[in-house]
């Protein structure tokens, strides 16, 4: 027999063999047997059926398909992972007629779902406000019970039902769990009215919880009219002072620029919120943000270390994939500019 005979030969499985393959490959990938139940039942090596398992694959006799819902993108989401040292990102398909809408509420939904995986019993979640967390709020459908803490205050208390107060009370409501929230402005006309309100006994209390928070949901926002809780209700004297400081990024009132750094310090004095030490002692931070509008931003604010986890849609995630050198890894939770 010639060299390329015998070549052909070898490739060729006789239908003895591809009956054996197939009952062997049904055992291993339908049945859930191990390879020794498989050898034991067969009369032959172990070895033998993970050659025999392996040639299955190679034959096309066996086809292995990763299948995902259609609007999670689970290659984008895996590369985004990695790049940034995430502990989970999920990418979302951008909306075809939305790709210059911030925050897409496709993103509230299936961080609904992300949130319904990683809060146990017992835990203490923290929501923190915007758009994204609202509309995550409302989208959930399961939780186990736990407590539910508000970590700012509201962009404007005359809208408190329709906002962050409502999302921890119907984040609670699902859970079955004790609702803290915060009756408050985010941004206060100075240091010592925030003092005083801090003080105040329900907003005292909600902040006791703080410390003991183990799964939080925060928004991000870029330093643009109607994208930025912050910029939107500061003067424009305070904007360009900010915007001097290279202001880039907004997480939960606390501002940085391009790189991770917080900046501005001054303007969290003045803010019901939870403090940026406190965030990065939670174990579960889980951000909500997308669109192109806001992708330099979310690059940002993952870049501060701050942030374990992300919801966000193609459109951004395209950007982070290439958006400038590659970050410390975000699980470190390293703190070199002491935020």
């Amino acid at each position: 027999m010639s060299g390329m005979s015998a070549g052909r030969s070898a490739m060729r499985m006789g239908p003895a063999e591809l009956v054996q393959a197939a009952a062997m490959a049904r055992r291993f990938y339908l049945e859930g047997k191990s390879k020794i139940q498989i050898a034991e039942e067969f009369g032959v090596s172990r070895f033998k059926v993970a050659r025999v398992l392996e040639t299955a694959l190679e034959r096309d006799l066996v086809r292995i398909e990763i299948r995902v819902p259609a609007e999670l993108d689970a290659e984008r989401s895996d590369a985004l992972r990695a790049r940034y040292g995430l502990r989970h990102a999920v990418v979302v398909e951008s909306p075809a007629e939305a790709e210059e809408t911030p925050d897409p509420e496709n993103l509230g939904e299936v961080a609904a779902d992300l949130l319904g995986e990683l809060v146990n019993e017992g835990d203490v979640l923290g929501l923190a406000w915007g758009r994204s967390t609202i509309h995550m709020a409302a989208a959930l459908d399961r939780l186990p019970p736990c407590t539910v803490v508000q970590l700012t205050g509201v962009y404007d208390a005359g809208t408190a039902e329709r906002g962050s107060v409502e999302a921890v009370r119907r984040a609670a409501q699902v859970s079955g769990g004790d609702a803290h929230p915060i009756y408050a402005p985010m941004l206060l006309p100075d240091a010592a009215t925030a003092a005083a309100l801090r003080n105040q006994t329900g907003i005292a209390r909600a902040f006791e919880y703080f410390d003991k928070v183990t799964v939080a949901c925060v928004s991000i926002g870029s330093w643009e009219p109607g994208i930025s809780t912050v910029h939107d209700m500061l003067s424009d004297e305070e904007r360009a002072h900010y915007a001097s400081l290279g202001v880039a990024a907004e997480m939960s009132a606390h501002l940085f620029d391009s790189d991770g750094r917080r900046i501005g310090r001054d303007l969290g004095e003045r803010c019901i919120t939870v403090k940026t030490d406190q965030l990065r002692r939670i174990p579960e931070v889980v951000a909500i943000a997308g669109g192109q509008r806001k992708a330099p931003a979310i690059d940002a604010v993952l870049r501060s270390g701050l942030v374990t986890s992300l919801v966000t849609d193609t459109s951004a995630a395209d950007y982070l994939m290439t958006a400038g050198p590659t970050p410390k890894p975000a699980l470190s939770r390293a703190d070199p500019d002491g935020i």
